[in-house]
């Protein structure tokens, strides 16, 4: 099964052993009614903090990605251009 790459290239490794260890605790406990997922937490975290990073140096907004768009007239309008290409 292919995954999707991180929002940072240098996320997409720690994305990768987070992927692996919750699909690991998903099938092996969660399935057998063990709803602790902590096991997977200190990946997460660490994880969790690199795309904040990279998301700030995308210069991207975290209110931007919590707005809700979907049913608003915010959806039906063209994201401006990054200034990069």
């Amino acid at each position: 099964m292919q995954t999707m790459n991180s929002i940072g290239d240098n996320c997409t490794e720690l994305k990768k052993k987070y992927d692996t260890c919750f699909n690991q605790w998903f099938s092996d406990r969660f399935l057998k009614g063990d709803a602790d997922d902590s096991v997977c937490a200190p990946l997460f975290r660490v994880y969790q903090q690199c795309v904040k990073d990279a998301m700030k140096a995308h210069q991207i907004e975290f209110k931007e990605i919590e707005t809700d768009h979907l049913g608003s007239e915010r959806e039906q309008k063209v994201p401006p251009k990054s200034g990069s290409s």
